[in-house]
């Protein structure tokens, strides 16, 4: 134990005395790549570890949802299909039509059209998605349409396979090339039952119901999912969700499709059907790419703030012993010392500088003159004069600027720019508004002006992505309300809602008076924002106080909502409503009664 004390001792005073030779922003940069930089990259990397799992995760459990319902239409369109070849299979009247010995051709084409003329046959088979062939060993049947004698399938491949197995269904896929009622050869998937209830009359019986293979392919397609998905069956891709799938093309073999990342097989009345999903070249670079709105903001608080705080640490240690050097190293030759400015703090250093500035004060007394004090008095009387003056340009500048903005707009108007004059006007009227504080409240009639100056503006800068719609009852115009509240919500709108929104959007501005209630409402149809984000919004505009503004990084709606409530007497009610990716509307509700009015002679009314 004593060992590794020494051993340590000694690895400790051979970094400091390293570390003595190197100057303080060594250090810290030192510090910075030890204790912040290198712990970090671990950090982060298990960080997006655990996020690419996460999606890793996510992808299997989708791709689970994917075949469930794959496999569900699968067996629905097969279910509807056996339904109707169980009506077939318990209807007695259709089992003597296939057994019964006709005289002739034509006495069977009587027959048919009696049977067709059923009603009860019509119901039992009827199906706009399906065709219905049904086959009876029967030599004096005339083949057509849903009759075929059973004879001349008896070497076909789904015949063969019925045979084989003692099922008396089966789901049967097949390229059919056989020339009957076909033109052309096409892919069938057939449920295939025997009809067999009835077999005192010596006759044998099958239905052949064939799907409706495009409806089949179109609701797989319809489905709009990411990703390449196939059903097996054997050997042959039965049914894809590609483009290139066609109901005259043969079966594709599973040798030309790329190997699948998922595979799920299921039982559908004795076959066995796979499907396989390819997910395609998902690896960790692509799950890196995919949360890169993730991985950017976590880089940045994880690398860039310790960097900047770590260099503003380092500015504020060195740059304040570097001032206090040069100051020490110029008083010498100086007549009086320099005080060092600047020196806010409550470090070592701030004390330091802040001893020293007191010892050159006194130091600079006793060498004080009357002739240095007369002309110190005449240095401030120069510097008051310059503040004057310069208050003086702080009122000039504002009517310097509409003075430009109206030379401006005239020019604009003489050179027939139109829309550029009309931009110039309202730009006007907003910096008007902004620098002219002289009353607090407006009527409604020129905070809707100001709305309208502010949408013309930001529909010359949007274009044809922001539309907006203003609305004010004639009852409220004369009302009045905080200088630059209503803009202050619309102006959010626009911010928050249209600008981060890639596609047209529009905003909806509406005063009016309800039940007692001035209502002044503000929807947008941008990007919306989440629950928790607007619920937390609603209760600081209820909790909200001029001490809770202080405290506040943004206070643009929070300062609008403080304004209303204070000139309505704590009256105002406010209502925020957003869903995301739909839009967001807040809604202000104060009684008519606790706002003042402009009469009609021009007088404001309690």
């Amino acid at each position: 134990m004593n060992r590794i004390k020494r051993i340590l001792n000694k690895v400790d005073q051979l970094l400091q005395k390293s570390l003595e030779k190197l100057n303080l922003k060594w250090k810290m940069t030192i510090l910075y790549l030890g204790c912040v930089l290198v712990p970090l990259i671990f950090t982060d990397t298990f960080i997006l570890f655990m996020i690419v799992h996460s999606e890793r995760e996510n992808m299997r459990h989708e791709i689970e949802n994917v075949v469930n319902a794959v496999e569900y239409n699968m067996k629905t369109e097969a279910e509807r299909a056996a339904t109707i070849g169980k009506n077939i299979y318990m209807n007695r009247y259709i089992n003597d039509f296939l057994t019964h010995q006709y005289e002739s051709e034509l006495d069977f084409y009587i027959a048919y059209l009696a049977f067709m003329e059923d009603t009860l046959f019509e119901s039992s088979i009827s199906s706009n998605q399906t065709r219905i062939t049904m086959y009876a060993d029967n030599s004096t049947i005339v083949n057509g349409s849903e009759f075929q004698q059973l004879q001349k399938e008896k070497g076909s491949q789904w015949y063969q396979a019925l045979q084989q197995t003692e099922q008396d269904t089966l789901l049967f896929c097949s390229f059919d090339i056989s020339i009957g009622s076909e033109v052309w050869p096409t892919r069938k998937i057939s449920l295939i039952q025997r009809l067999n209830l009835y077999q005192r009359d010596g006759c044998e019986k099958v239905v052949k119901i064939d799907l409706d293979y495009s409806g089949l392919i179109r609701d797989l397609v319809n489905m709009n999912y990411d990703f390449p998905v196939y059903i097996y069956n054997g050997n042959q891709v039965v049914l894809s969700n590609r483009n290139d799938q066609g109901i005259l093309k043969p079966f594709e073999t599973a040798d030309s499709i790329p190997k699948a990342d998922y595979t799920h097989s299921f039982q559908l009345y004795g076959q066995e059907l796979k499907v396989c999903i390819l997910r395609g070249n998902e690896d960790f670079l692509f799950y890196a790419q995919k949360n890169i709105p993730v991985l950017i903001p976590l880089l940045c608080i994880n690398i860039l703030l310790p960097w900047i705080l770590v260099r503003n640490i380092n500015r504020s240690l060195t740059e304040r012993i570097c001032r206090l050097s040069e100051v020490f190293s110029g008083g010498c030759e100086a007549e009086e010392l320099s005080i060092v400015e600047e020196a806010a703090g409550n470090d070592e250093i701030a004390v330091l500088i802040r001893n020293y500035n007191w010892m050159a004060s006194r130091q600079n007394e006793l060498v004080q003159t009357v002739y240095k004090e007369k002309l110190k008095e005449q240095e401030i009387n120069i510097a008051r004069q310059n503040a004057e003056l310069l208050a003086l340009h702080s009122q000039i500048n504002p009517h310097f600027l509409f003075n430009a903005l109206e030379s401006i707009r005239m020019h604009s108007f003489i050179k027939k720019e139109y829309e550029t004059a009309h931009m110039v006007e309202m730009l006007a009227v907003m910096e008007r508004q902004n620098v002219e504080w002289g009353n607090d409240d407006v009527s409604v009639s020129e905070e809707v002006g100001f709305v309208q100056a502010y949408l013309e503006l930001q529909k010359y800068r949007f274009g044809e992505r922001l539309s907006y719609q203003i609305e004010l009852d004639d009852t409220c115009r004369m009302y009045l309300i905080p200088k630059l509240s209503l803009v202050t919500f619309v102006e959010n709108a626009c911010v928050h809602g249209i600008e981060r929104k890639p596609s047209p959007g529009w905003v909806f501005v509406r005063v009016y008076e309800k039940q007692g209630q001035v209502c002044l409402e503000v929807e947008d149809t941008g990007i919306g924002m989440p629950e928790k984000f607007l619920k937390q919004m609603q209760k600081d505009v209820e909790d909200l106080n001029i001490e809770k503004i202080r405290e506040m990084e943004h206070i643009g709606v929070s300062n609008a909502c403080l304004r209303l409530k204070m000139s309505s007497q704590n009256t105002a009610k406010f209502l925020f409503e957003s869903e995301e990716g739909v839009g967001s509307s807040v809604t202000v509700q104060i009684p008519a009664e606790k706002l003042r009015k402009i009469e009609r002679s021009g007088r404001k009314k309690k």
